[in-house]
């Protein structure tokens, strides 16, 4: 009987996998295949409570999934066409070509494939990881879900920056988001945990904060997204783990010039060297707090620098919804890092945001209100599920 769904991830170097009910929401196995191509590769198989590991070589993506395949058949569950559903496969830009997940064929492993100008660190290796995947599962439906389907639709105001038109659209310049599979999941999920009648959700207001290494804002109004802090490219937005999120582009120009650093130099200082790690010297927010308590001036400077553009962000979004009904913390800083959620929502009181310091300091993998009773604005913490939503979207798709 077929009633799982296999949902992979294709990094530059990785994997992800899971094995996913997509009635139940249960997640019968995961899996991570890290450093393809390196000698010293490795396997983490997590199926049900228990966890396997395997080490060695992995040339490639196509033998990272054959050793996949053997992971199941040799540590369970059992994985066979059979028993799949589909194979949900998340791409990372749709571009202006995919406003909806799409069944894989041919052609849209091509157009997937044409918009890697649009994200070079991340469609190419998606790509090949369908390509392979749809050889070792031939009888199978694969379905791509895209990262920039929920901000496809974006109003035109949010969606194109005041460049030259003939300029922008001729090379695809605009603002597709990312995270938006998350942002989507988590908005509907908030709705059902307020008990948000059909009626109200029209209307209903709420800001969705995807804090992770990578970190995303979204304003959603109803069951549409007006507005989020991403871009062209991931990096545009919010104070990340190791991308600066928004800075002058003149800055780009300026280190050109003065201190003669090449366009892939400067890629690489606002992608991977700034953000915390650029001024804090770490990444991790668990490291960040701990130097913070030891009097560091420079990881304080990063946590002021952090707080300051999440602030900006919510008050500017409340502001284009024209109000506020909820304000949602997902993803692994916003889920774990009960110090983030205070400071933002200590400087919210002007929207009417009361945070609970009991409910907020509680650790929970449930999603719940850590707001006070009488918080003119709900303030949610809610696990995100990426790979259920993919699941879901291969169930409706195949």
């Amino acid at each position: 009987m077929k009633e799982n769904v296999l949902v992979v991830n294709s990094g530059s170097s990785s994997i992800k996998y899971q094995l996913v009910n997509p009635k139940t929401a249960e997640a019968l196995c995961t899996g991570l295949i890290e450093r393809i191509g390196e000698q010293h590769a490795k396997i983490t198989h997590k199926p049900a409570n228990d966890e396997f590991e395997w080490e060695g070589a992995i040339k490639n993506h196509g033998e990272g999934l054959k050793l996949m395949i053997q992971m199941f058949t040799e540590h369970g569950p059992k994985l066979s066409e059979d028993s799949l559903i589909g194979v949900g496969h998340r791409v990372v830009q749709g571009g202006s070509v995919f406003a909806d997940s799409a069944v894989v064929d041919d052609d849209v492993l091509a157009k997937i494939k044409a918009l890697s100008d649009l994200a070079p660190l991340h469609n190419p290796a998606n790509a090949e990881g369908i390509e392979v995947a749809r050889k070792l599962f031939a009888n199978t439906v694969h379905v791509a879900v895209f990262d920039s389907q929920f901000f496809a639709n974006l109003p035109a105001s949010a969606k194109n920056y005041a460049l030259n038109k003939v300029v922008a659209d001729k090379y695809q310049i605009k603002r597709y988001g990312a995270h938006g599979t998350s942002h989507k999941f988590v908005g509907e999920e908030v709705k059902k945990l307020l008990e948000v009648s059909d009626e109200q959700a029209k209307s209903f207001k709420q800001i969705v904060l995807h804090l992770g290494n990578g970190a995303s804002a979204s304003a959603q109004l109803g069951s549409k997204a007006i507005d989020t802090s991403m871009g062209l490219t991931p990096l545009q937005g919010l104070v990340m783990g190791t991308r600066t999120g928004d800075i002058d582009p003149a800055a780009v120009f300026h280190l050109a010039r003065v201190a003669n650093m090449q366009i892939d130099e400067i890629d690489t200082l606002l992608n991977k060297k700034s953000g915390v790690m650029g001024i804090a010297g770490v990444s991790d927010m668990r490291d960040l707090h701990a130097l913070v308590e030891k009097g560091d001036e420079n990881a304080q400077l990063a946590l002021d620098v952090y707080i300051h553009r999440l602030v900006f962000y919510v008050g500017a979004y409340a502001a284009l919804l024209g109000g506020l009904d909820a304000l949602t913390f997902t993803a692994g800083i916003g889920e774990n890092d009960a110090k983030i959620r205070k400071l933002v929502c200590d400087r919210l009181g002007i929207f009417g945001v009361q945070i609970d310091d009991a409910l907020n300091n509680e650790r929970s993998k449930n999603g719940r209100i850590v707001s006070t009773a009488d918080s003119k604005v709900k303030v949610i913490v809610l696990p995100t599920n990426e790979e259920l939503a993919i699941a879901k979207e291969v169930e409706k798709l195949a």
